[in-house]
């Protein structure tokens, strides 16, 4: 009972990386740093001149250890405290500084932020900092809130865009839209059909009711790489080297348009990788993309318009496509020898990939799978489930 009782005051282990953290590190002393010495040069004509408040502190915290965190969005960072400055300005100059007035302040910036959708943690502190400030904080007034406040917050956001983006974190962190079904009809894609649905975590988002520090788009990632995980935990992991076509037909980026076409035609394939001389991959082409500039859209003329597609015009400059590298699909989705078939059903199945490349470690062509290939690996995984 004791033992329960102080394990829930005790701190949760730390999920990030080493390297994650010293990023995090790095960001913050390099973003404070140049906020303070802009801010410094452009705000401070004397040495008693506000030029670097102390919340910009916590507002690093939020920028760099963070990114994704809906707290920490640009609107959030800037807004939340530039609002929390004027609320607490305002209570001053109607109140007077005092414990009680700072206290007002802090709740009304609060109230104010989930207001504006701007809710920024570090601006508690900024409303407090306008109250208790002192002498040099009250005499500048609302100046010290659309100048000091505003543009350290600016430049600190600047400054995160820069480091984050540099570092390989995506930020700003916008919440990313579904992918359009890729048939355009109205039906949920196959992974929703029997999985939870977006609708789903709508639902218990509203019935949860709480501010979460995570944006909705990573926590349905989150949810679904578990349910990937679970897949594989109980029906094992099959390897894309397990299961991919080996002998795999490809082209050039120079290859004739009508020799791919007829390529495809024998070997009834639907895609061909397109390889340089050191076998890397760099395009695919696809049956549709020959009938899309064929004329796909018009059916009476589709076949006369493919056929003076794949008639070569003898002519060495032209609008004319010619080759395959003119209609090629470049830089394909591509996999890795050991990446889990389970990862390649979102794409597959949600976003209309029908073949994927893998590639060995050296990054060479080393074979490729399609949707049948997926279909089959997965129903033989369940069946032998089942059998045992």
């Amino acid at each position: 009972m004791t033992t329960s009782f102080l394990a829930r005051w005790l701190p949760q282990p730390n999920n990030g990386s080493r390297r994650e953290q010293l990023r995090a590190c790095a960001g913050a002393i390099c973003g404070l740093l140049l906020t303070g010495l802009i801010c410094h040069f452009l705000l401070a004509p004397d040495s008693a001149s506000v030029y670097l408040i102390a919340p910009m502190g916590a507002s690093a915290v939020l920028l760099f250890c963070l990114p994704a965190s809906p707290l920490a969005q640009p609107w959030s960072v800037v807004g939340g405290n530039v609002v929390s400055g004027l609320v607490g300005m305002a209570c001053v100059k109607w109140l007077g500084p005092s414990v009680g007035v700072a206290a007002l302040a802090a709740c009304l910036a609060i109230g104010a932020m989930f207001a504006l959708r701007c809710l920024h943690p570090p601006g508690g502190a900024v409303a407090l900092t306008t109250v208790v400030g002192g002498a040099s904080v009250h005499a500048a007034g609302f100046e010290f809130v659309f100048i000091t406040v505003l543009f350290n917050s600016a430049v600190l956001v600047a400054c995160a865009v820069l480091y984050n983006n540099l570092t390989g974190r995506r930020y700003p962190h916008i919440q990313q839209l579904a992918a359009p079904h890729p048939h355009a009809t109205r039906d949920d894609v196959p992974s929703n059909r029997l999985g939870f649905s977006p609708d789903d975590l709508d639902a218990v988002l509203r019935q949860h009711s709480e501010v979460l520090d995570i944006s909705r788009d990573d926590l349905q990632a989150i949810f679904l790489q578990t349910e990937m995980r679970a897949y594989q935990r109980r029906f094992g992991v099959v390897t894309c080297a397990d299961i991919m076509s080996k002998d795999v037909l490809s082209v050039e980026f120079g290859t004739p348009l009508d020799v791919a076409w007829r390529t495809m035609r024998e070997h009834e394939v639907g895609a061909l990788p397109v390889i340089n001389r050191a076998r890397r991959v760099i395009g695919i082409i696809t049956q549709t993309d020959f009938l899309r500039h064929g004329g796909l859209d018009d059916y009476q003329g589709v076949r006369q318009r493919l056929r003076s597609l794949l008639q070569r015009s003898g002519l060495s400059h032209g609008d004319k496509p010619e080759v395959v590298g003119q209609l090629m699909t470049p830089s394909p989705h591509t996999a890795r020898l050991g990446t889990p078939i389970i990862d390649l059903v979102p794409l597959m199945a949600d976003a209309g990939y029908h073949h994927i490349p893998i590639l060995d470690d050296a990054e060479r062509l080393a074979g490729i799978i399609s949707q049948s290939d997926l279909m089959a690996a997965l129903y033989e995984s369940r069946f032998a489930e089942a059998a045992a």
